[in-house]
């Protein structure tokens, strides 16, 4: 078969989502899809429909068509095997079949869509593969995201710096009886000069500052910035933050060093010349009335050698799961002897593991539609008040209890400039005004704190306002109850000494 292109559109022909597969051009693609709708007979339960020269394979979504267009050679069967895996495509990546759903995710769309089809031709590839390609990390993303937070902590604490001085010359100022900034001042002249504020300046500090003016008699504060404890100057400033709805992290006297503030490493990891990593993240999307709409769970166990007298090893691992996880070896491992012994060796035992490098060797994924496998049920349930309001009542319950969660955030969306009114809340709350989320927070869920509630009233709200409600959390406890028990040598079974490390959490956790 050849493809020629791939559309979304609305039973009127409004096309919302194209991709091309081979040389044509925009006016020539716009003609073909608005004479779509057209085309279709009415009454019938075909399909599609031809032209002279192309063929037009279709399916209706609702409201919406997936159509592809193909040339009148290419094989039917093909054409509706493929655009059977096209319309499967379309509900991996949006929550509703809704024309604005589709436009928030067209990129997504597209390249699934480059996924099956390369060059006119389909591609032998399944929905599980093409959402793997799709979501495969980036190197330079992740390398390009690094670079811009620290930028932005570096300019974040410029600012505290730049804020502090100002305040501080401020009130050394009024403690010897000369102008502040504010004033004028200087062989009679009223003319003022307000800096312009650079990279790492803070423009509105106070009303003090924002009207502040510098003259030729003023001359600057010699004193340093003193390290010690945060001043009242700092802390109303920092007040004023938090009124304006900014959530503040102060930087603290560890984090200062002779060349300008910096942010400290907290709790590094100690980490031997063997170093095993187990990760888990969760997707995950639940109606607000039940039902998983996507559960998927996927591990990956990293191994580190720093040391090549400790390259050949093998891993003793523990699978004590009972939901039906389905493992996957590296290709180089000897997955006889991980079936027969439950160890993570190489099929070659003389060779040894690469050195100083990330090595994946233990992958497993897990998708269900069973509630129960959902770790923390979330129950969001908003009831309208007679006068406009809405009452919204909100609770968490563990069900599983061998894990425990670590800062727990359960981030409810409010209307636009709404100003909740917190009854009950186990745990702590913060109102992000700016974002317009009330952010619910639990330092720990366990299995001695399993339940827990949060009621509020939202002014000039109904129901749909607060969903969907997103969960973040992280957790030091294996989901799938994988677990690396000992490592030991290929040549004596001897044990060696290495560190490990498991981190379980959600990619995304949605109540929708």
């Amino acid at each position: 078969m050849v493809l020629i292109a791939a559309a979304v559109c609305t039973k009127a022909g409004k096309t919302i989502v194209s991709r091309q597969f081979v040389e044509m051009s925009k006016a020539r693609i716009e003609g073909l899809l608005a004479a779509f709708p057209k085309l279709i007979p009415v009454g019938t339960q075909h399909t599609f429909v031809e032209t002279d020269s192309v063929r037009y394979v279709y399916q209706p979504l609702e409201r919406l068509y997936m159509v592809l267009i193909t040339t009148r050679a290419s094989n039917i069967l093909e054409d509706l095997e493929t655009l059977r895996l096209f319309a499967r495509v379309i509900p991996e990546y949006c929550r509703s079949l809704e024309e604005s759903e589709i436009v928030e995710n067209a990129f997504s769309l597209i390249f699934a869509f480059d996924e099956i089809v390369a060059l006119g031709y389909r591609e032998s590839i399944n929905l599980s593969q093409i959402r793997t390609f799709v979501e495969m990390d980036s190197h330079e993303e992740k390398v390009y995201q690094a670079v811009r937070q620290t930028q932005e902590r570096e300019a974040k604490n410029k600012m505290w710096e730049k804020a502090k001085e100002l305040q501080r010359q401020k009130i050394e100022a009024k403690k010897l009886g000369k102008p502040s900034f504010g004033n004028s001042g200087g062989f009679g002249s009223t003319t003022s000069y307000t800096p312009t504020p650079s990279v790492g300046d803070i423009v509105n500090v106070s009303n003090d500052i924002k009207t502040s003016s510098y003259t030729a008699a003023q001359k600057p504060v010699s004193k340093g910035m003193k390290l010690g404890g945060k001043g009242k100057d700092v802390e109303s400033f920092v007040d004023q933050l938090k009124s304006e709805g900014e959530k503040v992290n102060a930087p603290t006297i560890n984090s200062i060093s002779q060349t300008g503030l910096k942010i400290s490493a907290v709790n590094k990891l100690d980490v031997d010349d063997v170093h095993l990593r187990l990760e888990e993240k969760l997707l995950l999307s639940i109606g607000r009335n039940g039902g998983i709409q996507q559960f998927e769970l996927s591990g990956l166990i990293t191994l580190h050698i720093g040391n090549e007298k400790w390259g050949r090893i093998r891993v003793q691992i523990e699978n004590q799961d009972s939901r039906g996880v389905q493992l996957q070896t590296h290709p180089n491992v000897d997955k006889e002897l991980f079936k027969m012994r439950s160890q993570i060796g190489l099929k070659q035992p003389a060779k040894p593991f690469p050195l100083k490098t990330d090595v994946g060797v233990l992958k497993w994924r897990l998708h269900s539609t069973d509630e129960s496998f959902v770790p923390l049920q979330i129950n969001c349930w908003p009831s309208e008040a007679g006068d406009g309001s809405c009452d919204v009542n909100i609770e968490y319950e563990l069900a599983q209890a061998d894990l425990e969660l670590t800062d727990v955030n359960i981030i409810i969306p409010l209307p636009i400039g709404c100003v909740p009114v917190v009854g009950e809340c186990d745990g702590t709350y913060t109102h992000e005004s700016r974002k317009n989320q009330l952010v619910w927070n639990m330092p720990i869920i366990d299995d001695t704190n399993k339940n827990g509630s949060l009621e509020f009233n939202a002014p000039r709200a109904i129901p749909n306002d607060f969903f969907p409600v997103s969960v973040t959390f992280s957790s030091k406890t294996s989901y799938a109850k994988i677990k690396i028990i000992d490592v030991l040598l290929v040549d004596d079974d001897s044990p060696v000494k290495h560190s490990c490390e498991t981190v379980f959490y959600p990619e995304k956790y949605e109540i929708v």
